[in-house]
Formats: structure tokens, C-alpha cells, sequence
């Protein structure tokens, strides 16, 4: 009987200790441990494998991010769309993805009609249709649909696990319909949001362009793949600063792409934004401009992702930060502790209270019994970004001090300084707004 063995040498003791310690650090910062501990999402054999539900917390993680997905996108031109979750499956044989992938999908059957349905498992042949349904000039191209929505694919159990592979898949799904010659600027436009969102997660970034090779494995023209090749690369050479390489082989069937590889904070690579062209889905679609010469004309489409699934980005930046995430994003910004009750005391609570609602602050009280020692460490294991301890000496100047976590504390930082409560919830309400790495208190 055949056993496979896998095992890792090193040439130095030090290379060894340095592995061993990264895999420690590895387990420390499994999601799916700081899931649990910081209460972000949940799952349930009664809901099914795959299908995780996020909590209260979980679920301000996941809007942030998502919201800054979508501001990046409108910011170049992307206008939102909304589609169904289910479809005929009419519209995926017409695509091609029923023939290709109809093993991963599932299917609905309607008690009314005799329609056979399906839970959408990728949206572009949605996007298509809202293409077509009026006729376009080339001086509409090109046309930019954006959507953060939920597909659905039937993953094998066995490769279920945590938020990296589920059955649920959240996408930050981008549809651009683009006239050939507008290529290049288009994935330009993508190419700076990307950076852009990566600086923000603080993962360094680099490309891998993905090309077709000699084979006759790939659909289309290729004068068109050549010239679309060409322009994928112009497009990163624009951007300057940016890693890249070549790979022949490692485009998809219907058009060459540019995959985004981030690092995270223990230096693992992980592909996650995406920008393929496609030229098969117009093709299928018989989607159509009219040119500037009265021809009818087929668009390219530019599938792209910033974050590809939220659900495997979360996984990979859960871990990229320890759980120790940034103001911005952050469940709960600033945790308020009382240490007894007092009317002064009380009151200044109150008022904290009211001005966080007014400045979108998310807060917490404590005002339990415990001492407080234990309300500070709650805040911590938490890992709350700010912890205001309110007391008679507060309740008498109205100047309140922050505790700030130590990863926060970038230049300029100090703990020593006071604050009204005004100061300290316009201050905490421009960090989030700013979106900054480091505390500016």
C-alpha cells in the first residue's frame, strides 16, 4: 500500500526555529479561533456546512469593507446593479457555465411551473441581460455595472472550512462592457483601485499576468487576445510601482487576466482581486454597440473583483491582523467604562453616549460590577482600539484620557493627552472617515 509523506528540511537551526515560530504564530491567528474569541460569526450544523452567519459584530466588519469596495468602484464609474438569486437554467446553457459547471450547482424546482431553477452561482450572464436590454451607441461604452452580492456553489464537504472555502460566496462583482480600443484604460481604472484598497489593508501587492499559449484550448480571436494581452500589460507598466511577471498558459479559456497576489503579515501569498477579459460571454450573448461607422459591433467584458470573495478576504485579513483591526473597520471603536454609579458620573456617560451617536462612534458601556481591572482586560481580549474610563475625576473636569491599543499607537500618539467628549468623538469619527492605519489621538 502506497503512503504519501510530505516533510520540509532547512539548512540552518535558525531557519528551522523561524519556521516553527511562524507556524505558532500561524495557529494564534487562525480565523477561525478569532471567530469564536471575537465573536464575529457563527455556524450551525441546523444551517448547514459552508453556510457561516455572521453576528452583529461580524457583520460591521463585513459592511465596511464592502462599503469601501463599493466607494472605490463608483469612484472610477462603476454605477450599482441588483439581480435575483435564482435563474432559469436556461441562462446558464446559453453562457455555457450549466455544461461547465453543472455539477457545483444548485437547483430550485418551482411548485407552480415546470421551470427547472437554479441559485445563481456567478452573476455575469445577469449583468449581460441588463446589457442588452436597450441598444448602445459606441459613445455609451463603456458601460460599468457594479454589485456586492451572495452566489451559491455546492463545494465538495470535505473542503469546507472556516471562511476560506464556503457555499455561500459574497462577491464585490464588477461587470465592465468596454469597446476593444478602451481596454487598456479600463484595467488601468481597476489596476488604481486595487492598489489603492490594498494600501488601505496595508498587504503589499503583485501581478501575475495570466496569457494563453500556443494550444488550441482558448475561444476567440487571436489578433484579438494578442492585442488585449498588450494592453493588460500597458495597463500595469502605467501603474509604475507595481510587481509583476508573465505566465503563458494560465489564461481563462475566454480571455487572459491579470490576478492580484497579496502578502499578509506572516509573508503567505494569497491570489484574491481578479480582472479577466472575456471574450465569449458577448459572443454567446450576441451582446452589441453600434460603431461610430453605423456597424454593429461586440463588446469585450472585464469581469473583475477587488476583494474577490469577502467571505476567503475576511479569513486572510482576520489573520493579517490578528484580530487587532484598525479604527476604521473596527466592531466596536470605543469601549466606555463606568466605575461605579454616580449621577455626575452618570451624566457624563450619558452625554458620551449622545455625542457617539451623533459622531457614528460604535461604543459600548460597561458598567457591570466587576473591578476595574477586569473591565480594562475585557476591552483587550476584544481588542478594542480605544477604552475610556470615566470616573469622579473625569465627571468633575469633563476631560476624559484614552487608553489606546498598542498597535495603534503611531507617531504622535499619547496617552497623556485629555479630551472633551466632543474632542473625542470628532477625532475617532475622522479616523474612520480617513480610514488611517494609526490612532491620531
Amino acid at each position: 500500500m502506497m503512503q504519501r509523506v510530505y516533510g520540509v528540511a532547512f539548512a540552518t537551526k535558525a531557519e528551522l526555529d523561524e519556521y516553527l515560530q511562524r507556524q505558532e504564530e500561524a495557529k494564534a491567528r487562525d480565523h477561525r479561533k478569532l471567530g469564536r474569541e471575537l465573536d464575529l460569526y457563527v455556524t450551525s450544523d441546523m444551517v448547514g456546512a459552508g453556510l457561516p452567519m455572521f453576528t452583529p459584530r461580524g457583520t460591521v466588519l463585513r459592511e465596511e469593507i464592502a462599503e469601501l469596495s463599493n466607494s472605490l468602484r463608483e469612484e472610477i464609474g462603476f454605477q450599482k446593479v441588483w439581480i435575483p438569486h435564482m435563474t432559469k437554467k436556461e441562462l446558464y446553457e446559453k453562457s455555457g457555465h450549466w455544461a461547465k459547471f453543472g455539477g457545483e450547482l444548485f437547483l430550485v424546482k418551482s411548485q407552480e411551473t415546470s421551470d427547472q431553477f437554479v441559485l445563481k452561482p456567478m452573476n455575469c450572464p445577469h449583468h449581460g441581460r441588463i446589457f442588452a436590454s436597450q441598444v448602445r451607441s459606441y459613445r455609451d461604452m463603456p458601460q460599468r455595472y457594479l454589485e456586492t452580492t451572495t452566489v451559491y456553489r455546492d463545494e465538495k464537504s470535505g473542503e469546507l472550512g472556516g471562511l476560506s472555502r464556503v457555499r455561500s460566496i459574497t462577491q464585490d462583482d464588477s461587470h465592465d462592457f468596454c469597446r476593444p480600443d478602451q481596454i487598456e484604460q479600463e484595467i488601468a481604472n481597476l489596476l488604481s483601485a486595487v492598489k489603492t484598497i490594498y494600501n488601505i489593508f496595508d498587504m503589499k501587492l503583485r501581478v501575475r499576468l495570466s496569457y494563453r499559449d500556443d494550444s488550441d484550448s482558448y475561444l476567440g480571436d487571436k489578433k484579438l487576445w494578442e492585442s488585449a494581452q498588450k494592453q493588460l500589460k500597458d495597463a500595469v507598466l502605467r501603474l509604475g510601482d507595481i510587481d509583476y511577471y508573465e505566465q503563458e498558459g494560465e489564461a481563462a479559456f475566454y480571455g487572459p487576466k491579470i490576478d492580484f497576489m497579496a502578502t499578509d503579515a506572516l509573508g503567505r501569498e494569497h491570489q484574491l482581486a481578479t480582472a479577466q477579459l472575456d471574450f465569449v460571454q458577448p459572443e454567446r450573448f450576441e451582446l452589441e454597440y453600434i460603431d461610430q461607422d453605423g456597424a454593429a459591433k461586440r463588446p469585450v467584458m472585464i469581469h473583475c473583483a477587488l476583494l474577490g470573495s469577502l467571505e476567503r478576504f475576511l479569513s486572510v485579513y482576520i489573520e493579517h491582523t490578528a484580530g487587532k483591526f484598525p479604527v476604521w473597520v473596527a466592531p466596536e471603536q470605543l469601549r466606555i467604562v463606568k466605575v461605579k454609579d454616580d449621577p455626575a458620573i452618570d451624566k457624563l456617560v450619558a452625554d458620551m453616549e449622545e455625542a457617539a451617536k451623533e459622531h457614528h462612534v460604535r461604543y459600548t458601556v460597561d458598567d457591570s460590577n466587576n473591578s476595574i481591572g477586569k473591565k480594562v482586560r475585557a476591552a483587550e481580549l476584544y481588542k478594542v482600539p480605544y477604552v475610556a474610563v470615566v470616573g469622579a475625576k473625569e465627571a468633575e473636569s469633563g476631560q476624559l484620557g484614552v487608553r489606546i491599543r498598542k498597535d495603534l499607537m503611531g507617531e504622535g500618539a499619547d496617552e497623556s493627552k485629555r479630551f472633551t467628549v466632543a474632542e473625542l468623538m470628532t477625532a475617532i469619527q475622522a479616523e474612520h472617515d480617513s480610514r488611517c492605519k494609526y490612532s491620531t489621538l
